[in-house]
């Protein structure tokens, strides 16, 4: 077929567009060496294409991730279909640096990667396309997204002046617990506790003084039980934890602990130093019980024969 004016000035003016489109364009042959290597990776890639053209991908750059790239290449050269890739299964392919002003917050590009297969005259698939699109902007509004999602979700979750769970959330998780030792069999003990004479406290102090007490208490709930317990602020000054796995023997060296350090508490609160005492009560979990509310009726049980025994102490539901 003889070239005309008007194909040839078609061609250069696909050639114009391939070069300058701003996506990155890679065409690989079976042997993965390089074919076009387009503008966009020559900027960010740092490497002009007659040091790639007619070389292998992988030895150029070597800190590709060869294995699964190769996989990928071949999956379109056998099937003839595309194949697609997005940032959030993989960041990048190539470590490109983010050069746009308005999400300078990041260091790497963000990249989705396109490759579908390049039919040659006569039908076959001789080479593959590969398309490196620059998505750091749209990236980086899901990721601050998906980060208020879950600062929301904290927060719907959380009692805002204790930091631990809400009564709601925190009941979820006594259920969820009480359907795993069905499954599971492995004992766990629930505990509730609350502060001795509060009322006092608020009616003496105020009521900023009984916040901060409930705070201090909080924190020291937190410091005493292990990354796998579970608290949560149950109402006013009541508070329950999950002890995941821990027999009533476990739960009560536990409970000694916290009893000891919030006596020891100095909390202080304007011109007042307060001192307090909780009371605590334990039950472990047992086949008997049919409901998960049963469990924390039974620790409450206790925790109100410590309150009827002196206050300051934590007694175990004996049936």
């Amino acid at each position: 077929m003889k070239s005309t004016p008007d194909t040839i000035e078609q061609l250069h003016l696909l050639l114009n567009i391939l070069q300058n489109v701003d996506v990155g364009l890679v065409v690989l042959d079976r042997d993965c060496k390089v074919q076009l290597w387009n503008r966009f990776m020559e900027n960010h890639s740092n490497t002009r294409a007659r040091k790639v053209i007619g070389k292998d991908l992988f030895e150029c750059f070597p800190e590709l991730p060869g294995e699964w790239l190769k996989s990928k290449v071949d999956s379109v050269f056998v099937l003839n279909n595309r194949a697609f890739t997005t940032w959030k299964q993989r960041p990048y392919l190539l470590k490109f640096s983010n050069y746009r002003p308005i999400t300078s917050q990041v260091e790497w590009m963000y990249q989705n990667l396109s490759l579908f297969p390049l039919q040659a005259v006569d039908g076959s698939i001789a080479q593959v396309c590969m398309i490196i699109t620059d998505v750091t902007e749209s990236a980086l509004d899901d990721i601050a997204l998906q980060a208020l999602n879950d600062e929301l979700d904290l927060l719907s979750k959380t009692d805002g002046l204790t930091r631990l769970l809400n009564r709601r959330s925190w009941e979820a998780e006594v259920e969820k617990e009480f359907l795993r030792f069905a499954r599971s069999g492995r004992a766990s003990s629930l505990v509730m506790l609350d502060i001795d004479h509060f009322k006092r406290v608020n009616d003496t102090y105020g009521h900023q003084a009984g916040d901060e007490v409930i705070r201090q208490i909080s924190a020291t709930i937190r410091k005493t039980q292990r990354d796998t317990d579970i608290s949560g602020r149950y109402g006013g000054e009541e508070f329950g934890v999950i002890l995941v796995e821990s027999d009533a023997e476990g739960a009560s060296y536990f409970c000694e602990r916290l009893r000891a350090a919030v006596e020891d508490l100095h909390i202080v609160s304007g011109e007042h130093e307060i001192h307090c005492t909780i009371s605590l009560g334990i039950s472990e979990i047992s086949q008997e019980m049919t409901l998960y509310r049963q469990w924390v009726e039974q620790s409450d049980q206790a925790l109100y024969l410590s309150k009827e025994s002196g206050r300051n102490q934590y007694n175990v539901y004996r049936g």
